[in-house]
């Protein structure tokens, strides 16, 4: 395996690990996002591609590889960004939800890199409390941080950006670094990490005449009952009609009154004071509009570092990866937010660039996932990969190559319950086309509740088809691979 890589050149060079090999390995630009759903990037396709959202996104699409499943193990926003990190799913690594702390001491990919001659930099947001480690400067978001007069953290302290957007902050400083702060003999492994588009949903001031005049698509699904799923499903806390504040989501009254930004929805929605079928189409609207207004942001970010490269004669040895750290619902299931194994959250964003390695516009259908991400950039550095890391390089994948040992399942684990959303604990197998999930825990039904769906006919996941005898061998199937799959990321018992 591609792990290996590194071990053989130090056998071949008479090296030993540690000792940097000749630098002509690619640097790294690394763009991750916060719940940016592929459903909103125009290189996926699908019913908002005609709104041409990510114009940018889509060039890196266009000259490099889209993945089209690729996929998380947890999905929120602190946990993913923990595997990303230390390439171990989240009972490993310890971060399994948005509230416990992070353990900095354990090993992470950037001290790995640190150690073989990689320059290692970390802009924007991680969500993981404490002093960064492993990288050469840091500058990140306290927490979720804020969309307008955003601080950040240090290791000089805090500065504060007065009067400005956060996506901004974010870019200029990346780019600063890119020409400014790099030290022109190392390459270098840059993490540019956007708060948008999390909720809730504060666009920059420029974008809010966008699609101002323009009816965004609903799912077919926006109307979900839920009618053949379980306790999970209809008692969540996340739904579009009953659970998005007019406030602090849709920004209407209370400390939005009078903020000329949102003037025109404030007086419209006096005016016309929807309700029923009517305010929930409202709220979808608005939704989706601001959503992509804070995208528009993210995606001229990846314009603007796109170009510096290219300006600093850096594009040709430099792999870009986009991705984010879960995905996102857009009104299916008549939802927002993440946390559930339904494809919509479970689903993530990745598209990478790197002249003369990637065939531009080629597409990768193979099974992957966040745990891969650290051992990814390890492979690409030459860098040795540590044997506790529960992933494996997509390096091969990106050269077109995939092994004939790669993976043909995926584990997943969400734990953050009860907390905000009230999604109950979950665990599930997927195969690429079947998904079993199994909810466990005392606010279950009989303390496990297990639902199958077929995506191949059942792409929107409507139909649990797991109490339907005529699925039962299937379904014993994908327990012994969930049973194999726990066995193989040593993952603990739950009740």
């Amino acid at each position: 395996m591609s792990k290996w890589i590194f071990l053989l050149a130090a056998v071949v060079m008479q090296m030993t690990p540690g000792t940097v090999v000749a630098d002509d390995r690619p640097n790294i630009v690394w763009i991750f996002s916060d719940d940016h759903s592929y459903q909103t990037i125009g290189a996926y396709g699908g019913r908002l591609e005609s709104l041409n959202p990510s114009p940018n996104i889509d060039r890196l699409a266009a000259e490099g590889m889209r993945f089209d499943r690729a996929y998380v193990g947890n999905s929120i926003c602190a946990p993913s960004r923990a595997t990303l990190l230390t390439g171990l799913h989240s009972h490993l690594n310890g971060k399994i939800d948005n509230i416990g702390p992070f353990n900095h001491d354990q090993q992470q990919f950037q001290k790995i890199l640190q150690a073989n001659g990689f320059q290692t930099v970390m802009v924007g947001k991680i969500h993981l409390s404490g002093k960064m480690q492993g990288f050469d400067y840091w500058e990140v978001l306290p927490g979720q941080g804020n969309y307008y007069n955003p601080q950040f953290i240090t290791e000089e302290g805090r500065t504060k950006y007065e009067g400005e957007y956060v996506t901004d902050v974010i870019t200029r400083r990346a780019v600063n670094w890119l020409k400014n702060g790099r030290d022109e003999e190392k390459p270098f492994m840059l993490m540019v990490h956007h708060k948008a588009p999390h909720r809730n949903w504060q666009p920059a001031k420029r974008e809010m005449s966008r699609y101002e005049d323009v009816e965004i698509p609903e799912p077919d699904n926006l109307f979900d009952d839920y009618a053949t799923r379980g306790v999970a499903a209809s008692g969540q806390e996340m739904e579009i009609n009953r659970h998005m504040n007019l406030e602090s989501d849709l920004k209407l009254g209370g400390r939005y009154k009078g903020n000329p930004q949102y003037a025109s929805r404030q007086k419209w929605f006096e005016e016309n004071k929807p309700t029923g079928i009517d305010l929930i189409k409202w709220k979808y609207q608005t939704y989706l509009k601001d959503y992509l207004r804070c995208t528009w942001s993210v995606d001229e970010s990846v314009g603007k570092i796109l170009d510096t490269l290219e300006e600093q004669g850096l594009s040709d040895n430099t792999i870009v990866m986009y991705s984010s750290d879960q995905g996102f619902y857009m009104g299916e299931h008549g939802w927002f937010d993440k946390r559930f194994m339904y494809e919509e959250s479970f689903r993530t964003p990745l598209i990478a660039r790197w002249p003369g390695k990637i065939k531009p516009g080629s597409v990768n259908t193979d099974l992957v996932q966040n745990i891969d991400f650290a051992e990814t950039f390890l492979d690409l550095a030459g860098a040795p990969i540590p044997d506790e890391m529960q992933g494996e390089s997509l390096v091969p994948l990106l050269e077109g190559k995939t092994p004939e040992d790669w993976r043909d399942s995926l584990y997943y684990h969400y734990y953050e319950y009860p907390a905000v959303h009230s999604v109950r604990r979950h665990e599930g197998v997927f195969d690429g086309r079947w998904k079993l999930i199994r909810y466990y825990g005392r606010n279950v039904p009989n303390k496990e509740e297990w639902e199958l769906f077929d995506l191949k006919n059942d792409p929107s996941e409507m139909n649990n088809v797991a109490s339907n005898p005529e699925y039962a061998s299937r379904i014993a199937t994908l327990k012994k691979e969930l049973s194999r799959l726990r066995e193989q990321y040593d993952v603990p018992n739950e009740t």
